[in-house]
């Protein structure tokens, strides 16, 4: 297996400088236009005060954490009645909400508090609150907080 190769070995002084390349020539056509001069030229905005993260619909949220179960010692939006808010510019605040059971003795009161609530949060002109039953509440829907206040996490 050991075998000699023959491989010519030639000494150098020196060796030349290869040629530099040029990019005076390689400049490139014109952009007609680039799809990103618009997005980057924008400026950041801020939430919308109606949207989630503007100060009137977090207004409205703290509003609904303001409310508690009189049964269960968790507010209705931990609890997860809260099945959906809406906030109008204008200032008109729609709260979608259902109640643990149809019987729940809380049931003819429950949505005028909620109502009266978020009617007085600062911004809000008029508030309506639409009960629904469709879904049907589960304890799946309440947050993770609520769950360890009542020991089921």
């Amino acid at each position: 297996m050991n075998e000699q190769s023959n491989i010519a070995v030639e000494q150098v002084d020196a060796v030349e400088t290869p040629p530099r390349a040029r990019v005076d020539d390689a400049t490139p056509p014109p952009r007609e236009r680039d799809y990103l001069d618009g997005f980057l030229a924008q400026k950041p905005q801020g939430d919308a005060p109606g949207e989630p993260g503007g100060a009137l619909y977090e207004g409205v949220i703290e509003a609904l954490k303001e409310i508690y179960d009189p049964e269960i010692p968790v507010n209705i939006y931990d609890l997860g009645l809260i099945y959906g808010v809406e906030v109008t510019e204008a200032g008109h605040a729609v709260v979608t909400m259902t109640l643990t059971t149809p019987h729940c003795p809380v049931a003819e009161s429950m949505p005028g508090e909620v109502e009266m609530r978020v009617g007085a949060v600062p911004g809000v002109g008029s508030a309506e609150v639409n009960l629904v039953w469709d879904p049907a509440w589960d304890p799946q829907k309440m947050s993770d907080d609520a769950k360890l206040e009542l020991g089921m996490l």
